[in-house]
């Protein structure tokens, strides 16, 4: 990771809220899916929903991960830059094998 992230998705708050405190002194906004049993006070954008479903766990990741995708791909292409008709794929610097040298 680059630097300190933008946002912050979480599914089950009472199993992360050591990850929502540290996210709320980092000033990193927090996403999660609130259920019944959950408390929306620390939640900066409250998604009710069921936590515990696997099926249900399984649909709001496949959304969120569409969606960082697509934004991605907004922002490349706002830039200017085709990344299907890239010759080589872009490397992030963190897995660049030369920077570990």
């Amino acid at each position: 990771m680059g630097g300190t992230p933008d946002l912050m998705f979480i599914i089950d708050t009472n199993k992360e809220s050591i990850a929502i405190e540290e996210a709320k002194r980092l000033g990193i906004p927090v996403v999660a899916v609130i259920d019944s049993n959950c408390d929306p006070d620390q939640i900066d954008y409250p998604i009710p929903g069921n936590d515990d479903a696997s099926r249900a766990v399984a649909l709001y990741c496949d959304l969120i991960a569409r969606a960082a995708i697509d934004g991605i791909a907004r922002q490349q292409g706002a830039a200017g830059r085709d990344l299907g008709a890239a010759e080589e794929a872009p490397v992030e610097p963190a897995l660049d094998e030369s920077s570990e040298a």
